[in-house]
């Protein structure tokens, strides 16, 4: 009898032992959580990945802009694990290490003179509930263009394009704006410019026109290639993004809604001049409406409005002031007219009648800041009943939050924006 309670005893231990061990997770996988200091808070994942050569840890925080991006420096050693990354301005400091079975990641964020602790769970099936992703390519205009498709975790009917903005950027710029929009239930596309990513042409020398077919093109595709019609699909631009929008809406009127982010109520050479003004008015003082005026003179000449020799002459008259040394004038020999600068959206937005939100941030420096006056103005004479127009309080032209902050290392989208817009559509 007594041997038997002993082999009893025995096996009730291995079980619980081998239970205990079954409990163990992989040190790998995906652990997010509220990162959260003061008044300031936000969802961030770190990605631990494992493979020949050790650990990969990636970072994402989709309302900053932020996704899968590679931390540096990684070094671990048992239970722990820290790596860096690094900003223009700050080398951002984890120190890590796993609990509870590695079921979490806990940890400290040392960033200046700060230290801000944080516990992050690990996700389980992350893989069934993030967004799906689908790379494809069309041709626009005898170019081939590369995108992707996300599809939401449960198929819903709400579907948006965003379109592209200026510069150089490709459409990885877009993709967390991408990713949250799929979150919240958007099968979405978003797409490389012309000259940007894999696709072929060049976005400095393409006009606006051209860009705008693209853009149009890019809409069909995905319309056709979903199956989702027109009708149930908006598109969102921001900045020379948000000058499109209204353009669009008037081509291809079946769209449902569009979206105006950041947009100017003036042409895009004026609104460059604006973020001049707002960037030297502090160190011109009472010259900055004189040197705006040469200023304007180079925007006019980059847009072709204004010969070569007639700013030269300009020029020469102003080069002994005092201001002249804060005008930004590109090299004169390599000057690329570029005819974009002088779209504006304002007779567009005379004649749109689909819905319209139009949202404008009170920081944004670079816009004039009576846009969405001038804006709701042109959607009035096109005698638009279903439109509205959003400021967002401490947001700047990407639509961050710069107000005051208890954790001033990080920016990230206006805690109104992605809300807004969702209570927005649900009324159309």
């Amino acid at each position: 009898m007594k041997n038997i309670i002993l082999v009893l005893i025995f096996a009730s231990l291995l079980s619980c032992k081998q239970e205990k061990e079954s409990q163990i997770t992989s040190k790998t996988g995906t652990y997010s959580g509220i990162f959260k200091h003061g008044n300031f808070s936000d969802k961030i994942s770190i990605d631990i990945e494992q493979d020949s050569t050790g650990y990969n840890v990636l970072f994402t925080s989709l309302e900053q802009n932020a996704n899968t991006i590679p931390f540096r420096g990684v070094q671990q050693s048992g239970d722990s694990i820290n790596f860096l990354l690094q900003s223009d301005f700050f080398t951002y400091d984890f120190k890590t290490k796993w609990t509870d079975n590695n079921n979490k990641l806990e940890g400290v964020l040392n960033i200046d003179t700060l230290s801000v602790p944080f516990t992050l769970n690990k996700e389980l099936n992350n893989g069934e509930t993030r967004a799906k992703s689908e790379e494809l390519s069309f041709t626009s205009n005898g170019l081939n263009i590369n995108g992707t498709i996300w599809h939401p975790k449960s198929k819903s009917d709400k579907a948006i394009v965003l379109l592209t903005s200026s510069g150089n950027a490709d459409r990885s710029a877009s993709r967390a704006e991408a990713v949250l929009f799929a979150q919240h239930g958007f099968t979405v596309f978003h797409y490389d410019k012309q000259g940007t990513g894999a696709t072929e042409g060049n976005w400095q020398t393409a006009t606006m026109e051209e860009l705008l077919s693209d853009d149009m093109n890019a809409i069909n595709y995905f319309s056709n290639k979903t199956g989702i019609p027109l009708g149930q699909i908006g598109i969102t631009g921001s900045s020379q993004g948000g000058t499109k929008v209204p353009y669009i809406l008037n081509e291809l009127k079946q769209l449902k809604y569009g979206i105006s982010v950041s947009c100017p109520g003036v042409s895009l050479y004026e609104s460059d001049l604006n973020y001049w003004k707002n960037r030297n008015a502090e160190s011109l003082g009472e010259n900055l409406e004189e040197a705006a005026e040469l200023q304007e003179k180079v925007f006019e000449l980059i847009a072709g409005t204004r010969t070569l020799k007639s700013f030269k002459e300009a020029m020469k008259k102003e080069e002994s002031k005092s201001w002249f040394s804060q005008i930004w004038i590109p090299n004169l020999d390599e000057i690329q007219i570029d005819t974009k600068l002088l779209f504006s959206p304002i007779p567009y937005f005379e004649k749109t009648q689909q819905p319209l939100l139009v949202i404008q941030g009170t920081l944004d420096e670079i816009i004039p800041k009576n846009s969405h006056l001038i804006i709701a103005s042109a959607l009035d004479k096109a005698e638009n009943t279903n439109y509205k127009t959003l400021l967002l309080n401490g947001a700047n032209h990407s639509m961050y939050n710069v107000g005051q902050s208890d954790f001033p290392y990080w920016s990230k989208l206006h805690s109104e924006y992605f809300k807004s817009i969702e209570e927005w559509i649900s009324l159309l």
